[in-house]
């Protein structure tokens, strides 16, 4: 063994002990807004957790908000880590990484988002630490790059087509159509618009986010035949799961499970019923890498597809994590959804890039993004 390799290993064998916890909660303008069933969203608000070593050694996690989903809220989440958290954190030897995230998350009912964020800052302080990528730390990559959506939500179709027309021209080739703001009508004739503008190779599909009554949602399962959608996702409420599974047994789309999916019990229950063709998986309602990953060898033990997606809009950060995530997953056959490409401005200073309608993970140690410290104090609200 050389020197240098001697030197790496000691250092690898000393404990790698927690000096430091922030939670800090920060609001980032999007581009532009996002317009979704059942909210209008302009600005990202996320949790950011900061990890740091002793020798100042720093791991960075972030999660979005998502009180219409999860029920989180920014101060919610500030204060699940600062009280709940970060006493288990403080003192101990981030290398117990996956110890530590299970105590994290059984110290506090709910609050995903807090939990993935501690997790994801757990992965990145170790991988730094190791000189590795986070993916290796959660089984390795079992592919190097994930294909990746764009979501278009404009108030017309003619913007939704030059949207994606310039989308295309960046490198992207999927698109998911976010629905059931519209009339119905109107939803389907810019599912065929889409088709017959973007061409064949282009993929498709379509998010209702539970805007529609099983009428309606029949009712576009219909007007797109021949339109080439991949799923539709989330067409009804969640506590309509008779009605939902009435739509996926029709055949003519495969339905895609979101909101009605909080953990692995819905995954089980809602798929061996055959109420749903697929899974959107979040690290946000997940609670962590860790359960997004059970969830998604649950998922292909009873054969549902798998898209992943971040809320919007999380920054590098997180959907670092997410690509992660996504490479490491044993399913992933209906692409991701990463989110920091709607933002006004990024946190990190080499945000993730679209190349060739793909993300590609980076050999660089942790997340593989640097942080620029001020940006996140910028971005920082009380």
């Amino acid at each position: 063994m050389n020197l240098q390799a001697k030197i790496e290993a000691e250092q690898h064998a000393r404990p790698l002990r927690i000096r430091r916890v922030d939670a800090i909660p920060i609001a980032v303008p999007l581009a532009k807004p996002m317009l979704m069933a059942a909210e209008k969203i302009t600005r990202a608000e996320n949790l950011i957790v900061r990890l740091e070593a002793e020798g100042g050694l720093v791991g960075w996690g972030e999660a979005t908000v998502a009180p219409t989903m999860t029920g989180d809220t920014l101060a919610g989440m500030v204060a699940a880590v600062h009280k709940h958290m970060a006493p288990r954190l403080l003192g101990a030897d981030a290398r117990d990484r996956a110890e530590l995230a299970r105590d994290c998350r059984a110290a506090i009912e709910h609050n995903g988002g807090a939990k993935a964020a501690v997790e994801i800052a757990l992965l990145d302080l170790v991988g730094k630490h190791l000189g590795v990528p986070c993916v290796e730390l959660i089984g390795g990559a079992l592919r190097h790059s994930a294909e990746i959506m764009w979501l278009l939500g404009n108030p017309d179709i003619a913007a939704d087509i030059a949207e994606a027309k310039r989308k295309v021209a960046e490198g992207y080739g999927f698109f998911k159509l976010k629905v059931g703001v519209k009339r119905v009508e109107e939803e389907i004739a810019a599912a065929h618009q889409a088709r017959a503008q973007l061409g064949p190779d282009i993929k498709l599909c379509a998010d209702a986010n539970t805007g529609w009554d099983a009428r309606k949602a029949v009712q576009y399962l219909r007007g797109v035949e021949g339109a080439g959608l991949l799923f539709l996702e989330q067409p009804l409420p969640s506590d309509q799961p008779q009605a939902m599974g009435a739509l996926n047994r029709l055949g003519l789309l495969p339905i895609c499970g979101d909101e009605c999916i909080a953990g692995a019990n819905e995954i089980l229950a809602l798929g061996q019923a055959g109420t749903i063709g697929g899974v959107n998986l979040k690290l946000t309602k997940a609670g962590g890498l860790t359960p997004l990953l059970q969830a998604a060898a649950l998922c292909k033990q009873l054969g549902l597809s798998v898209t992943l997606a971040g809320k919007v809009a999380g920054t590098s950060i997180s959907q670092a994590a997410t690509l992660a995530a996504a490479c490491a997953s044993p399913v992933l056959d209906w692409g991701m959804n990463l989110t920091h490409v709607y933002l006004a401005e990024d946190v990190v200073l080499d945000p993730l890039q679209v190349v060739d309608r793909h993300v590609a993970l980076r050999g660089a140690p942790g997340l593989g993004v640097e942080v620029d410290e001020a940006a996140v104090r910028r971005f920082t609200v009380h």
